[in-house]
């Protein structure tokens, strides 16, 4: 039996009685950009994430640009971001004419460690960006205590972390804006890209609304130099028939995880790490290991997909590499040749789990046999 890192076409056939309505809806009415699918859908994950307010845009990156944007950052300013993330994170620093700040992550969790802010913060520092990784949300209170002390904004990037709770609140409504990727492999995806910004802040949400759309809010009136970035209507209709599915589907993940917890049991094998205060939604389960690259061949010769989540910190990347020759992140460093994505979604069963630690306590059963 094969174990496909994620199964979407499954995802879509357990919808597929409503998508097909939602979509026939959609083309039915005629009405394709900006109607009333895209408006219910803004209203309803507004609803869900515990916010005023949502405006939905292109995708994840146009997302985080325009939330930046929206709070006037750019050129010469400064924003903290953590070391090791997805590199749409400090691309849409870069967007703005910013400069990204790196700091390094927490070696348990993955996620922006706030110890680290404090050393990093100056004059020119505007912004911090906390990715909640993996689907567990980063250590909310200490980064927004400091961002209050030094007034500065905090956007949550919130790509993997659709549902995910930080003390009871969910990811979406724990800085003053947050960015949401609906990529077709998130917890909430599209057919297709999307995206979304989050907030309680009035005038933030006015002005996206402006900027997603040539800035413009009334027709051929254009008060700021606006982009083309919405979602378009088939989207949302799909969006709003899983966003009722969503804790359903989560809460599978999360079944899964904790029987990957109670099957793996190897001294060299780091197990995803939870503190109290933190419910993830699994986006992702990532393992941490010294003999990776053996595990991941001896897994996909069974059959067994895994992958990795990241490689490459973006400050080594050729992008950024020339302008962060002096960046030295240990945790980041060491993890990112460590780290492996086990299969994990709504769609994956437990004989599926069984397999894949089977797998991995094969290779260990070889390596102590001689």
């Amino acid at each position: 039996m094969n174990v496909p890192f994620l199964d979407l076409r499954a995802a879509y056939l357990e919808l597929r009685d409503e998508i097909d309505a939602a979509v026939r809806g959609v083309l039915d009415s005629g009405w394709y950009v900006l109607g009333g699918q895209v408006r219910l859908f803004e209203e309803e994950f507004a609803a869900y994430c515990g916010t005023r307010y949502c405006v939905s845009v292109a995708n994840g990156l146009d997302a985080l640009f325009l939330a930046l944007k929206g709070y006037g950052i750019g050129e010469g300013d400064e924003v903290i971001v953590p070391a090791h993330t997805f590199i749409a994170t400090w691309l849409a620093v870069s967007r703005t004419g910013a400069r990204p700040v790196p700091v390094d992550v927490r070696a348990d969790t993955f996620n922006l460690d706030p110890a680290g802010l404090e050393a990093v913060i100056g004059e020119r520092t505007k912004a911090i960006v906390p990715v909640h990784l993996y689907g567990q949300c980063a250590d909310m209170d200490a980064i927004t205590a400091l961002a209050d002390s030094h007034g500065i904004r905090v956007i949550e990037d919130a790509a993997q972390a659709h549902g995910a709770r930080y003390r009871g609140r969910r990811a979406g409504s724990l800085g003053d804006a947050a960015a949401f990727s609906f990529y077709p492999s998130k917890n909430l995806g599209a057919y297709g890209d999307g995206g979304a910004v989050t907030t309680d802040d009035e005038a933030l949400y006015e002005r996206l609304l402006a900027l997603r759309n040539y800035g413009s809010v009334r027709k051929y009136e254009h008060d700021d130099l606006g982009y083309n970035s919405r979602l378009d209507e088939i989207q949302a209709a799909v969006l709003r028939v899983k966003l009722r599915r969503l804790d359903e589907w989560n809460a599978r993940r999360a079944r899964l995880a904790r029987r990957y917890a109670a099957l793996i049991d190897m001294p060299d094998l780091q197990l995803p790490v939870v503190p109290d205060w933190a419910e993830p939604v699994w986006h992702l389960f990532v393992v941490r290991s010294g003999r990776r690259q053996q595990y991941r061949e001896w897994l996909a010769a069974r059959g067994i997909d895994t992958l990795i989540h990241y490689p490459v910190p973006p400050c080594r990347t050729r992008a950024y590499a020339a302008d962060y020759a002096d960046c030295r992140m240990p945790r980041t460093d060491s993890l990112v040749d460590e780290i492996m994505s086990l299969p994990i979604g709504p769609h994956m069963d437990a004989a599926q789990v069984a397999q894949v630690a089977e797998g991995l306590a094969g290779l260990d059963r070889q390596s102590a046999s001689g």
